[in-house]
C-alpha cells in the first residue's frame, strides 16, 4: 500500500547559511472513484484510509447510502489508485442518471460539473438537536491539533474532526479538504445528528453541502468561509461558525444551537 507521506530531501536557507536536509511530506496521488466499472470522479489525494473516503464521498455527494454499498476494492496501478465501489442495483441506476467527472487539483471540490444547477444545487435540511456552549466550542478548536498526526509531519494536511459531547471523537486527514470531509463521513459510526463538523480549513459551499449532506447540523472552521457558504448554511438550517481559536470564534449562522444565551447576546 502506498504511504501517506515521505522524506524529501531540500537545501535550507537561514541565516546566510545553507544546511542540506529531509522533510516528511504528505503523499499525492490520482485516485479514481468508479461506480460498477465505470469513472465517476478522479481526485488528488492523500493514499490514506481510502475505504473510508470511498464510503464518504459516496455518501457526502448524495450517490448511495452506506447500506447500498456492496463492497469496495482498493486497486492500485501505475498510474494511480482506482477505487472500485460496486452499488446495489438501484443506487447504480441512480448513479449513472447524475454521472459527472471531475479532474482537478486539490481543493477544487467542483471541478468538471456538467451543469450551474449541479454545482450550487441546494444543500438538504438540517434538524440536528445537538447544541454546544462557546466554550465547547473553543476547547474543541484548542484540542484538534492533537488529531493530526500527518500535518504534524508535514505541515500541509488538513484535517476534518468529528466532535461530540466528550470531546473529539474522530479526525481523518488528507492533503484535499474535500478529500478529509469524505474520510471522516465514511469513518463515522454514528449518526451526525448528535456531533459537530470541525475543520481546519476555509468554508465554501461544497463543504456546506458536504456538511448538510451527512446530517450535520453544527459546522465549526478555524478559516473564514465565503458569503455564498453563509447563504447556504442560513437557508439549510446549518449553525456555520467560521475563524474558530482557542479564544473566540465568529457566529454566521443560527446561533440557537449556542446555549448559554448572555455570550451570544449580540450575534445577529
Amino acid at each position: 500500500m502506498m504511504e501517506s507521506h515521505a522524506p524529501v530531501p531540500r537545501l535550507s536557507f537561514s541565516g546566510g547559511v545553507a544546511r542540506e536536509s529531509q522533510r516528511s511530506l504528505p503523499a499525492e496521488v490520482a485516485v479514481a472513484l468508479s461506480y460498477n466499472g465505470s469513472t465517476h470522479a478522479v481526485m488528488m489525494a492523500t493514499p490514506a484510509d481510502l475505504p473510508d473516503f470511498a464510503r464518504g464521498f459516496t455518501r457526502a455527494e448524495g450517490i448511495a447510502a452506506p447500506e447500498e454499498i456492496e463492497r469496495i476494492d482498493v486497486v492500485e496501478t501505475p498510474l494511480g489508485i482506482d477505487l472500485q465501489i460496486w452499488l446495489e442495483a438501484g443506487a447504480a441506476a441512480r448513479q449513472a442518471q447524475r454521472r459527472r467527472s471531475m479532474a482537478g487539483p486539490v481543493g477544487c471540490g467542483l471541478c468538471g460539473l456538467e451543469s450551474l444547477e449541479e454545482a450550487v444545487r441546494a444543500a438538504p435540511k438540517v434538524q440536528g438537536a445537538l447544541r454546544m456552549t462557546p466554550a465547547q466550542v473553543m476547547a474543541a478548536v484548542a484540542d484538534l491539533p492533537k488529531h493530526q498526526p500527518l500535518h504534524d509531519m508535514t505541515r500541509a494536511a488538513h484535517c476534518a474532526a468529528l466532535w461530540t459531547s466528550n470531546g473529539i471523537a474522530l479526525s481523518r486527514e488528507d492533503v484535499g479538504r474535500h478529500n478529509a470531509v469524505d474520510k471522516l463521513v465514511g469513518a463515522m459510526a454514528q449518526t451526525a445528528d448528535s456531533a459537530a463538523l470541525i475543520l481546519t480549513s476555509r468554508v465554501s459551499i461544497d463543504l456546506v453541502q458536504k456538511a448538510c449532506t451527512a446530517g450535520f447540523s453544527v459546522l465549526v472552521a478555524v478559516s473564514a468561509p465565503t458569503a455564498a457558504a453563509v447563504q447556504m448554511a442560513h437557508v439549510a438550517g446549518l449553525t456555520l461558525i467560521a475563524n474558530a481559536r482557542p479564544d473566540g470564534f465568529d457566529c454566521y449562522t443560527h446561533p440557537h444551537r449556542l446555549t448559554d444565551p448572555k455570550e451570544v447576546a449580540h450575534v445577529a
